[in-house]
């Protein structure tokens, strides 16, 4: 269906709802394709959406369920009958069901888990153990694991048996009779290899991850290795789980919206636009407003302390914002260049010296370009309108390349300083860099216009 005929649909429930057509509803829900009924169901409000919603076939209601953010389902969780909420949680993969409960109120959470099977509860408990951010609070622990010592048939067998309740089994690890991982292999070539053969012969080495290792670094590795399954093991390294690869996809997506909208100076909405509260879009907001409101308390100090200089070349003020702006948005290429190449592994912590070295010249380059085609504006402009000069040209062009140097440096380091005191890149560079750049890069601005016109 196009987007003006889901609009419509999102238009007309709530007033069907509202008169009771609860049955007409009932039908046009069932005729939507299910991307589309998502997408319906997403931009409705709250008290619609989980009217809507029981409205479904069971099993429809499920799948719709599954493709909800894991805000939107906590959210529905609140406006549901019991009997459906058991149903919907206990349905769950055991990963999924984590990241539900997360959004969830803690006594609500623990009720529901209270409430499922004692086989669901056993599944579910390991993956809470692990701290939100590791990769242990992602991985699965319905798999089929083999021995190194059974034969391929034996093998083929116990998959066949346990296969059904698993999250994956094209790539199956294999471990010791202590359960350490020693290996894996796929199931491809286990239906190719002679049934009298031990799965020794046919595993290869594994590429694993720790339970306690970060979230995103292990989803790059799973999708930089492009493999279906990566093994999860303790420190021990006794198997404990699965990451799939559709869960190592999921997880990068969400790192690159984080650092997207932290870019930006707010926080992510983990949800649909449309069906965000309006408080929800504020908190998301607020605090960055107000960390960025420090830079603006900075700027009119330094703007305070220099008012005289102002006062005796009034024209100096006419490009504070054109240096101010040049600096931040210097600044922030980098950070965003640089966060990236954190994020994808090709920069670490300790290459903090090459990343200056190039960062300075990138900025002096850029500086220099921005800073000459000042100079030529300011001094075709200083023949026609008084007040301006070739020496007011020339404070511009060289605070421009001190500041552009300045901010890619800075802007360049910041996220690699944070990376190695375990701080999110993208949660400081942005307010840091505002604050750091429009302060000193006020300071060069004045310091470089007294040398150059001695006042």
């Amino acid at each position: 269906m196009v987007t003006e005929d889901l609009d419509a649909v999102v238009d007309d429930w709530p007033d069907r709802i509202r008169e009771g057509s609860l049955s007409a509803v009932a039908r046009q829900a069932a005729d939507l394709s299910l991307p589309d009924l998502v997408w319906v169901l997403e931009r409705l409000r709250v008290r619609d959406r989980a009217i809507v919603f029981r409205l479904l076939p069971k099993s429809l209601a499920h799948e719709v369920f599954e493709r909800f953010d894991d805000g939107l389902k906590g959210e529905l969780f609140t406006s549901l009958r019991d009997d459906q909420v058991v149903s919907l949680f206990s349905d769950l993969d055991p990963d999924d069901r984590v990241h539900v409960m997360d959004e969830l109120p803690a006594t609500v959470a623990k009720k529901l888990l209270q409430g499922l099977s004692k086989h669901e509860r056993e599944l579910t408990a390991p993956i809470l153990g692990y701290d939100r951010g590791s990769i242990g609070r992602w991985m699965s622990t319905e798999f089929v694991r083999v021995l190194e010592g059974q034969t391929v048939a034996a093998a083929l067998m116990q998959i066949r048996q346990r296969g059904r309740d698993a999250e994956t089994i094209y790539t199956v690890p294999v471990t010791d009779t202590a359960k350490r991982l020693v290996g894996v292999v796929s199931l491809r070539d286990l239906m190719l290899a002679d049934p009298e053969v031990l799965v020794s012969e046919v595993m290869n080495e594994p590429i694993s991850v720790t339970a306690s290792e970060a979230d995103e670094t292990a989803a790059r590795l799973c999708l930089d290795a492009q493999v279906l399954a990566l093994p999860v093991v303790d420190k021990e390294d006794r198997l404990v789980g699965i990451l799939t690869v559709d869960d190592a996809v999921r997880i990068t997506a969400v790192a690159e919206e984080e650092d997207a909208a932290r870019a930006g100076a707010m926080e992510p909405l983990g949800r649909p636009y449309l069906s965000t509260p309006v408080r929800t879009l504020v908190r998301t907001r607020v605090i960055w407003l107000l960390l960025l409101a420090v830079s603006a308390v900075a700027t009119v100090g330094v703007l305070d302390h220099f008012e005289d200089d102002l006062a005796a070349v009034v024209t100096l003020a006419v490009f504070i914002p054109l240096l101010i702006g040049s600096g931040g948005n210097t600044g922030s290429q980098a950070a965003v260049t640089i966060t990236r190449a954190l994020a994808v592994g090709d920069v670490r912590p300790r290459d903090v010296g090459v990343v200056l070295f190039r960062e300075v010249r990138t900025g002096a380059v850029l500086g220099a370009l921005l800073g000459t085609l000042a100079l030529g504006a300011i001094s075709l402009v200083a023949v026609f309108v008084d007040g301006y000069t070739a020496e007011i040209g020339v404070v511009v062009a060289v605070s421009m390349l001190a500041i552009c140097t300045l901010a890619a440096s800075v802007g360049g380091v910041i996220p690699l300083f944070a990376k190695a005191v375990k701080i999110d890149p993208a949660v400081m560079s942005t307010p840091f860099i505002a604050t750091f750049v429009d302060a000193t890069g006020l300071i060069l601005y004045f310091v470089i216009a007294k040398l150059v016109l001695g006042i």
